[in-house]
């Protein structure tokens, strides 16, 4: 059992042999040789290549979706030998999740809208960037018609609160089950466990596995293929949270895997058939990219391997190829009025993805376009306004947050960019610490509706 005690991750064990092999393992990793030592947890919910070991039954890594649940395994061990960089950044995460131990749970019944399917379990959202022109009137009560204002959030979108819930979900979902990995605290595990089964299995608050009604523009159109990107990532990180609650967390059971699994099976059909999920697919931009990224991911957590494995492969000639540029310009991002913002956005998609072609045997940072695109370029030529502001980037942007990049840095300096490795020291860290350290993968840091 993993503790954390002043700031410091301990294994309490009674079996003193246990406790020596683990000091064996530290010594490997302190030296920085590759970890061998990673053997099948009896609880881990997927068998992980590897484990099994013959002779060294230690620890195992969790089998996770974009995660490298290797990665996490090391970062445990490192955490068990005084790691300061790991240990600020779990201090930060904990920081964060301890409140939300209290908030929530969450559910899309708590809107007091009906979707126009009739089903308040259907989710619901606006189209951030629309705006009424109108007076909101008993005859008119959304302020028909609606105007598209780039990059302006309209805060009539935020009166639906399926939107604000699951933001809020999701993330409380991720770090707890982040922080009980760490900590092996059971009160994490149970909390993440009960906003899971809020929001996805219990019969009277569950959403409904599809997107149908996602941002919607009043007097127009229910819902759009575009709000697909509601989910983005978000619903990915969940994904991985089941997965770390399958590794052993006190009170998740069989049925609740199996009703995750289920659900996430019911959505990536969804977004396969529906014609919602045709539209985003069909996007070249940053919605295609993401489009990719949550379709792969849950086929991957599905088990459909073999699918997962098409999609990321696809993703360098459908994406990589037609957005970036050989000197790392994204020229379908340039149109928008956040350009910095949509130009980390689509990379946060892409870096994820690559996250998890490393499940599938497909690494998308070595592709190189025809025209001399590659991922490589594009985060280096983020690299100057990442670590000078906002007076280097020559493109406009509403509301320019500097450490919108440090993700994505991260990601890049890991898959051998030496010019990103460099510019790490050099990056603003993000409102209320780097976390990428302890959930090495991409977030979107500058969220359009939830920093100002």
């Amino acid at each position: 059992m993993f503790t954390y005690m002043n700031g410091v991750v301990v294994l309490r064990s009674r079996r003193s042999g246990l406790r020596s092999r683990l000091a064996g393992a530290l010594a490997v990793v302190v030296a920085g040789a590759t970890v061998v030592s990673l053997v099948a947890s009896p609880a881990a919910a997927h068998p992980v290549p590897g484990c099994g070991f013959p002779g060294f039954n230690l620890l195992c890594a969790p089998s996770t979706t974009v995660l490298s649940g290797q990665q996490l395994e090391v970062n445990r061990l490192k955490l068990l030998a005084g790691d300061p960089t790991l240990r600020a950044s779990l201090d930060d995460l904990l920081a964060q999740a301890k409140p939300e131990l209290t908030q929530g749970p969450w559910t899309v019944m708590d809107k007091t809208q009906v979707p126009p399917s009739g089903d308040k379990h259907d989710y619901m959202s606006l189209a951030p960037y629309y705006w009424p022109t109108q007076p909101q009137t008993p005859a008119n009560p959304w302020g028909c018609p609606y105007v598209n204002k780039d990059g302006q959030v309209s805060p009539i979108s935020r009166s639906i609160t399926d939107k604000p819930e699951w933001i809020q979900a999701y993330n409380a979902i991720y770090q707890l089950s982040l922080a009980w990995y760490y900590t092996g605290d059971p009160s994490y595990a149970q909390r993440a466990e009960l906003d899971i089964r809020n929001w996805f299995l219990n019969a009277a608050t569950r959403m409904n596995p599809n997107l149908n009604f996602a941002q919607g523009i009043p007097c127009q159109v229910d819902g759009r293929g575009i709000g697909i990107i509601d989910f983005s990532y978000t619903f990915t990180e969940v994904l991985d949270a089941v997965d770390l609650l399958g590794d052993g967390a006190p009170g998740w059971h069989a049925t609740d895997a199996a009703g995750m699994n289920s659900w996430a099976s019911q959505f990536l059909t969804w977004l396969r058939t529906s014609k919602n999920g045709a539209d985003e697919a069909a996007a070249t931009n940053n919605h295609g990219s993401f489009y990719d990224m949550l379709t792969a991911a849950t086929a991957l957590f599905t088990g459909q391997k073999a699918l997962a494995k098409t999609i990321v492969q696809g993703a360098e000639t459908k994406r990589i190829a037609v957005q970036i540029q050989a000197d790392g310009k994204q020229p379908l991002e340039l149109t928008r009025t956040r350009s910095w913002h949509y130009f980390n956005f689509n990379l946060i998609a892409l870096t994820r993805l690559a996250d998890i072609g490393q499940h599938v045997g497909v690494n998308l940072w070595k592709y190189t376009a025809p025209d001399g695109g590659t991922m490589f370029a594009a985060v280096n030529y983020l690299i100057p306004a990442a670590t000078q502001g906002q007076s280097v980037w020559p493109f406009p942007e509403l509301s320019f947050h500097q450490f919108a990049a440090v993700d994505i840095m991260h990601a890049a300096a890991d898959a051998g960019d030496a010019q990103a490795k460099a510019a790490l020291p050099k990056l603003q860290i993000e409102p209320g610490g780097d976390l990428y350290p302890v959930r090495p993968a991409a977030e979107q840091l500058d969220n359009v509706q939830t920093t100002p």
